[in-house]
């Protein structure tokens, strides 16, 4: 029997994203990635006695906007509480969180599954602060503590346990990923901890609603961690449940070297970690003014550009997709459709030969050195004649990078311009009729489709530089005279 017909799987994610704030949530130090160990700490982040933490502005707006992006309800008014836990690289003894308190409520995140798009539900987008970092790899006898993260601000992206799969975890994460990325609230690093997700896994059989045992994955550091490390946990929690065995609530830590799972501790429950309100921070006070002033600050969304473009510039929904996969990409596509109205083919040369050289480069779209008015008239010299789509990728294309010369004048110098003359054009295509009579025979008795094999022989005999629609045309008449 496929044991993944009698159980299915019930997921919950949360999501941590380090804001891209210039300082901590609670105090001036900064939050810049691989500086010195210990050098980005002060008395608040420490929590000496006296020190007072201030709240980040800025982390506010960057949590709000969050909110918004997917669907929450805004809470006018959110507090702070104490989460009282001993972690070696925990300074104060407690993290500051907002556990009952939230900023922002409920909402969903839009996700594609094999059955359509479906919406995800949250429970809640909360702030709070970092811990720091234990290292286990640079003394073979200790564990070494950098506190330059401790206070770093985070908002933690929690569902409802409403992702059924690890092919949909994967698809959710991605979209998270994105989405902090496009309203530029997080760099969506993994590899650097900006974005970590933790995964809440229970199994159950099929009709039943009760949810079964919770397992929490901590700390997964790449979106094939979470897909690897869910799957990997689904099976083993159902090969325990096949045994007869009991699953115990634990928290696992995910090793991507055999892709396995393994117990660090037994789960806590809520109350061990002795919440209170915060003594030393405030209520967090929003107006609805400040909300819908944060509101009119987005951007145009993935979800609703990729209709836009569908509907607007007759784009197929995988190039409208892809399109929306990256903001740069999409801010270069609407630049270059304000110099031509060829939207299809600007799609096209973004997604082909100008991702082709941003995967070669290991380069985003700025960091190429191509300008929007530059593509849009390399496309003007396509639809003209000038020059052919094959001489315009291979050669004029990279030659544009980092070059303020005009196209037209950079494909001049580099002889890419097409010929159209008729008379030189004619010597090229009379020369390849001439070397080909048993091919002219097999054409005039039929075989029409050798016309492509005399146009690339033409091609050939000009180096790249005649018109192929003019040749095209010059040897269909004189093949069928």
């Amino acid at each position: 029997m496929d044991l993944s017909q009698k159980y299915q799987a019930i997921i919950g994610l949360e999501v941590h994203a380090q804001l891209s704030t210039n300082s901590k949530l609670f105090s001036g130090d900064s939050i810049a990635f691989g500086n010195a160990p210990n050098t980005q700490v002060s008395p608040i982040a420490l929590a000496h006695p006296g020190s007072l933490p201030k709240l980040n502005q800025r982390a506010i707006e960057y949590a709000v906007k969050m909110g918004l992006a997917c669907n929450c309800t805004i809470a006018e008014q959110s507090f702070f509480a104490r989460k009282n836990y001993f972690y070696p690289d925990l300074p104060k003894g407690y993290q500051i969180s907002q556990h009952t308190h939230p900023i922002c409520i409920g909402g969903f995140v839009t996700i594609k599954t094999n059955e359509g798009e479906r919406a995800v539900q949250l429970n809640r987008i909360h702030l709070e602060e970092d811990a720091g970092k234990s290292i286990h790899d640079q003394d073979p006898d200790n564990t070494c503590i950098d506190l330059n993260r401790a206070g770093t601000p985070l908002i933690e992206i929690v569902t409802e346990p409403d992702l059924f799969s690890a092919e949909e975890a994967w698809n959710y994460v991605t979209e998270i990923r994105k989405l902090v990325r496009w309203i530029n609230i997080c760099d969506g690093n993994m590899e650097e901890g900006s974005l970590r997700c933790d995964a809440n896994i229970s199994v159950r059989l099929r009709g039943e609603t009760q949810l079964g045992t919770k397992v929490e994955v901590k700390n997964l550091n790449s979106i094939r961690n979470v897909k690897k490390a869910i799957e990997f946990e689904i099976n083993r929690i159902i090969n325990e449940l096949e045994k007869g065995n009991r699953i115990q609530q634990q928290t696992r830590s995910f090793n991507a070297d055999n892709d396995t799972t393994f117990a660090i501790r037994d789960k806590e429950e809520a109350n061990d970690y002795r919440y209170f309100p915060d003594p030393d921070l405030p209520a967090i006070q929003l107006t609805k003014g400040y909300i819908e002033s944060i509101k009119n600050q987005l951007p145009a969304l993935p979800h609703h550009l990729i209709q836009f473009y569908q509907s607007t510039y007759q784009l197929s929904a995988y190039d409208a997709s892809q399109l929306c996969e990256e903001k740069s990409i999409a801010n270069f596509f609407e630049q270059t459709i304000q110099l031509t109205s060829h939207y299809k083919m600007v799609a096209n040369w973004i997604l082909g030969p100008i991702k082709q050289l941003m995967n070669d480069s290991q380069k985003n779209i700025q960091g190429l050195g191509l300008t929007p008015i530059q593509l849009a008239n390399l496309i003007e010299l396509i639809e003209s004649g000038k020059i052919n789509f094959s001489s315009a990728a291979a050669k004029l294309l990279p030659a544009l990078l980092h070059n303020s010369t005009a196209p037209l004048e950079l494909a001049e110098s580099l002889n890419l311009l097409q010929v159209s003359d008729s008379n030189e054009l004619e010597q090229w295509v009379n020369a390849t009729i001439e070397s080909m009579p048993d091919k002219v025979k097999e054409y005039q008795k039929g075989k029409k489709g050798l016309i492509g094999l005399f146009v690339g022989e033409v091609k050939k005999k000009s180096k790249g530089k005649a018109d192929p629609k003019i040749v095209t045309q010059l040897l269909e008449q004189k093949l069928n005279a």
